[in-house]
C-alpha cells in the first residue's frame, strides 16, 4: 500500500470511530498487517449488535504488532493512539477526582453519549476525557453552556465506561439520599447537640441510596488497598478519608445528613446500637470482595463536637496466608526467630505502636506453629482474623472476661501455645508469666519504644526481675515502611555524610543499589506501593538477665544487646535502603535512632 499523505486510510475520519476505518488507518501505519486487517473485517461482517468500541474490540484480538514490535493490548493501543494524535493520554485516580463537580457538567446520558467525561474541574477550564478523539461536536456546545474553556484529554474505552458508571451512580445516590430525607438536620454548634441529632434525622439508614453509598464505599477501599475507613462528621458536610500504606487520603465530602445514614447503616450491618449516640462502640461487619474473598472490617465510633465518628478497619485476609519469609525479615533475623518459636516454655514479645504490623507477624507465625499435633489457644480484643486451626477466644469486658480471665480460662484447656493479644495491664503481665512458667509458649504484643523497652515495662507492670529472667524468651521489636514501586523506581545516589549520621555510630558500607520514587499508574504516582517489616531481635541471654534488676537499667540493657548482636530498627532499614527497597527518609519517619 502506498503511503501517500493524501490517502483516506493514513487518516482517522471525523465523528465516532468506525472498526473499518481504524483497521485501515492501523494498517497504514504498519500496526497490523494485511492479515489482522482482513481478519478484522471477517470479524466485523459476522457481528450482530456489537457494542464494543473499536478501539476496545481490536485489543481483545491480542494481535501482536510487528511494527511496535509488541502485543497490541489496550494501554499499548491506547498509547500509540495519543501519541499519533497528539492528544494527551489520561489515566484516572478515583481519589483525587471531585465526584459533585464533574458529574454536575452534564448529565450522564448525554455523557454516554458523546463519550466523555469531565475529569478536572477549575473555575476557567473544564477537562473532558473521551474516546472518541475525532468527535468534537460537542466541545462548543459545551464550552457555551459552561461558559467555560473545553480542554479535551484521550482515555481507554473501559476505563471511560466504568468511570461515567461509578461517578453518576454515586451523585445519583447523593442526590436521592439528600431528596429522601423529610427534615434537614442542622449542622451542630455545639456538644451539647449532639445527643439529639440521631434522633432528629428523618434519612433511612436502609434506603437503597444509603444502602448504594454504603457498597461503594466499601468496594471502593478494597480497590485502592486502604488499610482503614474514616468517616468524620463535619459542620456541613461529612468527610471520607482511606489510609493507604500508611498516608491518608482524602476521598469524598457529602452532606451531613448523607454521613450521619452511611453511619447508621455501617451501624445496623455491625449489629452495634443505632440509637445511642453518646458514648464509643465497636462492632464487626464480614463482607466479600470482588474477587468473593471474605473481608473482616472491624467498626469503632466515638462522639464528637459534629455527630458520631467511625472509623473501619480492613483485615486483609492475605495476612494469614503470608508466610514468615514475606514479612521482611532478614535471613539471620529469620533463623533467630524461628529458634523462639521452637521453644516448648516462656513469653516471646512483640513491639511497636499501633499499625506496625504486629497482628501480621503474630498470626504468621502462630500459623506456622499450628500443626495437627499443636494445640493453638489465642484471647484477643477483638478476634482480628478468623483462622480454623486456631482456637480463638474474644475479651468481653460486659461479663468480666479480660485478658487475665482468659488466660486462666485457656490454661484448663490442655494448650501448647498462647497468644494473648495485649499484655497491657499488671493482672495479665503476671498470668501471661504463670502461664510460661507452667510450660506453655506464650506470644504476646507490647506498646514499647524499641524491644528492649519491653523487659523494664514488665517491670513497671510488677514483674519481678526473677521471673522475666526465668520466662522471657525474647522480644522482637519492628515498624513498617513503605516500599518502593518495583514498576517505577530509579536508582539514586545517597549523600554518603547523611548516610553515616543515617546510621550513626554504626558502620554500614554506603549503599549499591538505592532507589527513588518516581510515580506510575500502578502506584498513582505516589512512588510507593506496599509496606513491608523492619526489626531488631532481643535474645535473652545470661549477660542480659544479669542487668535484669529492681531497677532496670534500659539503656544499659540496649547496649548489652547490642554488644550481643542485636540490630537496631534504623540499621534493619538501612538493609533495606540498600537493597533498593525503601528510601532514608521513609526509615527515618518510623524508626528511633541508633543509639
Amino acid at each position: 500500500m502506498s503511503l501517500d499523505s493524501n490517502d483516506s486510510s493514513l487518516r482517522l475520519l471525523p465523528g465516532k470511530l468506525q472498526l473499518h476505518n481504524l483497521a485501515d488507518y492501523l494498517l497504514a501505519h504498519r500496526v497490523i498487517d494485511a492479515d489482522q486487517n482482513h481478519i478484522l473485517g471477517q470479524l466485523q461482517m459476522s457481528m450482530k449488535n456489537e457494542v464494543q468500541h473499536p478501539i476496545s474490540f481490536v485489543a481483545a484480538q491480542h494481535f501482536e504488532s510487528s511494527g511496535l514490535a509488541a502485543t497490541l493490548t489496550l494501554p499499548v493501543l491506547m498509547q500509540w493512539l495519543s501519541q499519533q494524535l497528539s492528544i494527551p493520554l489520561y489515566h484516572i485516580d478515583p481519589l483525587k477526582v471531585d465526584v459533585s463537580a464533574v458529574t454536575s457538567q452534564c448529565s450522564y446520558s448525554y455523557a454516554q453519549s458523546k463519550g466523555i467525561l469531565a475529569v478536572e474541574v477549575s473555575q476557567l477550564k473544564v477537562t473532558f476525557a473521551t474516546c472518541e478523539p475525532c468527535d468534537y461536536t460537542w466541545v462548543e456546545e459545551l464550552s457555551r453552556l459552561l461558559q467555560r474553556e473545553i480542554d479535551t484529554v484521550l482515555i481507554d474505552p473501559e476505563s471511560l465506561h466504568r468511570y461515567q458508571l461509578e461517578f453518576y451512580s454515586l451523585a445519583k445516590s447523593m442526590t436521592g439520599a439528600e431528596k429522601d430525607q423529610n427534615g434537614t438536620v442542622a449542622g451542630m454548634q455545639n456538644f451539647e447537640q449532639l445527643m439529639e441529632l440521631g434522633r432528629k434525622g428523618k434519612l433511612d439508614a436502609n434506603d437503597q441510596h444509603v444502602v448504594s453509598i454504603v457498597d461503594w464505599l466499601l468496594q471502593y477501599a478494597y480497590e485502592q488497598r486502604a488499610s482503614d475507613i474514616h468517616l468524620e462528621p463535619r459542620r456541613d458536610t461529612s468527610g471520607v478519608r482511606f489510609r493507604i500504606d500508611g498516608v491518608l487520603h482524602p476521598v469524598y465530602e457529602m452532606p451531613a445528613s448523607v454521613g450521619l445514614a452511611v453511619i447508621s447503616r455501617l451501624k445496623i450491618q455491625g449489629r452495634m446500637d443505632v440509637s445511642e449516640k453518646r458514648k464509643p462502640q465497636d462492632g464487626r461487619i464480614k463482607t466479600l470482595d470482588k474477587d468473593g474473598r471474605e473481608v473482616e472490617l472491624r467498626l469503632s465510633t466515638m462522639p464528637t463536637a459534629f455527630g458520631e465518628k467511625m472509623v473501619l478497619r480492613i483485615f486483609n485476609p492475605d495476612v494469614l496466608t503470608r508466610e514468615i519469609s514475606d514479612l521482611g525479615f532478614a535471613s539471620e533475623e529469620r533463623s533467630r526467630w524461628l529458634k523462639m518459636l521452637s521453644r516448648t516454655s516462656g513469653i516471646v514479645l512483640v513491639t511497636g505502636p499501633t499499625g506496625s504490623g504486629k497482628t501480621s507477624t503474630l498470626y504468621a507465625s502462630l500459623k506456622l506453629l499450628a500443626r495437627p499435633e499443636v494445640n493453638v489457644c489465642t484471647i484477643e480484643d477483638p478476634i482480628e482474623l478468623m483462622e480454623p486451626s486456631f482456637n480463638q477466644m474474644q475479651v468481653q469486658h460486659n461479663i468480666d472476661l479480660d485478658f487475665a480471665a482468659g488466660v486462666r480460662t485457656l490454661l484448663r484447656q490442655d494448650p501448647d501455645v498462647i497468644m494473648v493479644g495485649e499484655i497491657r495491664d499488671p493482672e495479665t503481665a503476671v498470668v501471661a508469666v504463670q502461664a510460661a512458667l507452667t510450660g506453655h509458649l506464650v506470644l504476646s504484643t507490647m506498646h514499647t519504644n524499641d524491644a528492649p523497652s519491653a523487659v523494664a515495662r514488665l517491670m513497671e507492670l510488677g514483674v519481678p526481675p526473677y521471673l522475666i529472667n526465668a520466662t522471657v524468651v525474647g522480644v522482637l521489636g519492628q515498624r513498617l515502611v513503605r516500599t518502593l514501586c518495583e514498576h517505577c523506581k530509579s536508582p539514586q545516589m545517597v549523600d554518603i555524610n547523611h548516610w553515616r549520621e543515617f546510621i550513626n555510630p554504626w558502620r554500614s558500607p554506603a549503599p549499591t543499589n538505592a532507589c527513588g520514587p518516581v510515580g506510575c499508574l500502578e502506584c498513582r504516582n505516589t512512588g510507593f506501593q506496599g509496606r513491608l517489616g523492619i526489626y531488631e531481635l532481643l535474645e535473652m541471654d545470661d549477660p542480659l538477665r544479669a542487668l535484669v534488676r529492681d531497677e532496670a537499667d534500659v539503656d544499659a540493657l540496649r547496649k548489652k544487646a547490642y554488644l550481643n548482636g542485636m540490630k537496631p530498627l534504623r540499621i534493619g532499614g538501612a538493609r533495606r535502603v540498600s537493597d533498593g527497597v525503601t528510601t532514608v527518609a521513609e526509615v527515618l519517619k518510623v524508626s528511633p535512632v541508633a543509639l
